[in-house]
């Protein structure tokens, strides 16, 4: 999802269709679950004016689904922080980064060429605990991605007086 935090990321208009689904295959390992355990999944599609710009599937554990979430939205912010209410403190967050030709679907979706590359970014979050509390796919056409990446650091704020 792009930074809700930048100009480009505010112009966006996002649609979002959750749905409650069973984990499977790939997605059961990706969210370190058994086969078949309650998911939710969050589909959101955003446009620039009328062309579609990134689709993301975000997924979480049943129980630290937000009850309502509303379909259709000018950012990402209500998902976040409806999900950031919910799910315990964060220990990791990963990000894999990669460059592949879009599914039948993507490119559908996205209405781009099946031979055009897409930018794919799979995040995992988890706690403390090691339970992964939610895993986002995302989607961006390669002709018009970008990434922006930043890391904080916590300062030591513990005097260094002798």
């Amino acid at each position: 999802m792009p930074d809700v935090r930048t100009p480009a990321a505010a112009a966006l208009r996002v649609t979002i269709r959750p749905a409650k689904i069973r984990a499977r295959g790939h997605l059961a390992a990706l969210m370190k679950v058994p086969a078949r355990s309650p998911l939710t999944e969050f589909v959101c599609l955003s446009h620039d004016g009328e062309s579609p710009h990134s689709l993301a599937r975000i997924y979480v554990p049943r129980d630290l689904a937000p009850a309502s979430v509303p379909e259709e939205s000018t950012s990402y912010v209500g998902v976040v922080a409806n999900l950031a209410e919910l799910r315990p403190p964060l220990a990791d967050v990963r990000e894999k980064v990669s460059v592949r030709l879009p599914t039948q679907e993507e490119a559908s979706v996205l209405r781009i060429g099946h031979a055009w590359a897409v930018l794919a970014i799979t995040r995992v979050m988890t706690d403390a605990a090691g339970r992964v509390v939610e895993a986002a796919l995302l989607v961006f056409p390669g002709d018009h991605a970008e990434a922006v990446f930043t890391t904080y650091h916590q300062i030591d704020q513990r005097g260094t007086e002798e």
